[in-house]
């Protein structure tokens, strides 16, 4: 499989645990109860799989092997990406202090999770489109077969040293298990 493969199909485990953020957020808000294990798995999902994992497979590894091709970090996409990125850890901390300190009885902060909900989904939304569409295309093109089996390895051993063994398979079960309860 190549290296941007795995990427995508990351994207759509990503794509579906803001489906349930967003299931789940309308649920508080609505004066619902999220068990305090869901909630946990959901924010160590944005904070692990995400953000250590995902992007730190681009940060670390894809990028850099871009620039090495020829693309520019400054004034191109992977600035515009590390940005992002970037944004996204900001509101995910936003996003961990509303859900978890928010009152039980008069849910204030709900509306203000609602927002900061919305803004991580719609940055993650368009973040996704771009690497699929443009900058991942654009790496199968630049880089070559032996830069392209060396970044497969390297997504691995990140996977095992920063998540752990089995973790990535925990992840996808744990979004099974949420889809299930969240997305009926």
């Amino acid at each position: 499989m190549k290296a941007t493969n795995e990427l995508m199909l990351e994207h759509q485990g990503i794509e579906l645990m803001l489906e349930i953020l967003e299931a789940v957020t309308n649920q508080i808000a609505g004066g619902g109860a999220v068990p305090p294990g869901h909630l946990d798995g959901i924010l160590e999902f944005l904070t692990i799989f995400i953000d250590k994992c995902h992007h730190g497979k681009e940060e670390e590894f894809l990028f850099p092997a871009m620039e090495a091709a020829g693309v520019p970090r400054e004034g191109g996409p992977i600035g515009v990406l590390l940005q992002e990125h970037e944004q996204g850890r900001k509101l995910v901390v936003r996003i961990k202090k509303l859900l978890t300190e928010h009152d039980p009885a008069g849910r204030p902060g709900m509306e203000e999770a609602h927002v900061t909900v919305g803004e991580y989904m719609e940055l993650m939304i368009q973040h996704i489109a771009k690497e699929n569409t443009v900058v991942f295309p654009m790496a199968d093109k630049m880089l070559d077969a032996g830069t392209a089996a060396k970044l497969c390895e390297n997504f691995e051993k990140l996977e095992r040293e920063r998540i752990g063994a089995g973790k990535h398979e925990e992840f996808h079960a744990l979004l099974d298990t949420l889809r299930d309860v969240y997305l009926k």
